[in-house]
């Protein structure tokens, strides 16, 4: 009796690492969750990067695009995939594209290093140092940037670096698609 009793830890075990492989082998690796889209930017008031300090402006990041379509770009200076689509952002700036960015989790010294070195691409840099605004966006990591229409809506959204034309152009047209219309009563 104390043999059988010896072998249910193992029993347990065995099928813990079944149900783990059940479960890994159904799950998409290229998933990623997009809840935010088609919801009102969530109102989270930043600092604004101001030379190499943060403050003493603060902005609310649902309002920091004034009634026009805007990209909201999260990036970090420690980020290499953040240095790789730097050039996509400042080719998008050239275009007259409104990007605000979000540094996250980053000390604002080290962002106006990298916005000197590499160029700045934002009509305003706002600062997350304590990610508060990753986490109201749902962020995964950085870059992450989000397509936000003139009423303060995310209407699309793009994990990972913006390298390929066809993800830049996707959010580039969501943002600057006109609004549907409010649904209206119908006359009795």
């Amino acid at each position: 009796m104390n043999r059988w009793l010896a072998l249910v830890p193992l029993v347990v075990l065995v099928a813990l690492a079944v149900m783990f492989v059940g479960w890994s082998l159904k799950r998409d690796p290229e998933f990623k969750p997009d809840a935010l889209v088609g919801q009102a930017v969530p109102e989270t008031v930043l600092p604004m990067l101001t030379g190499d300090t943060a403050g003493p402006g603060m902005v609310d990041l649902k309002t920091a695009g004034v009634g026009r379509p805007m990209l909201v770009n999260l990036f970090a200076s420690w980020c290499a995939p953040c240095q790789v689509e730097h050039p996509r952002l400042m080719a998008l700036r050239a275009q007259g594209v409104a990007i605000v960015g979000v540094a996250y989790k980053d000390d604002p010294i080290a962002t106006r290093a990298f916005l000197d070195r590499l160029g700045d691409p934002y009509a305003m840099v706002l600062v997350d140092a304590e990610g508060r605004a990753g986490l109201d966006l749902g962020v995964s990591g950085v870059p992450e940037t989000f397509a936000v229409d003139a009423m303060g809506r995310v209407v699309a959204k793009h994990s990972g670096p913006l390298i390929d034309d066809r993800d830049v152009q996707r959010l580039v047209d969501a943002m600057q698609a006109p609004a549907r219309p409010l649904p209206t009563a119908t006359e009795r």
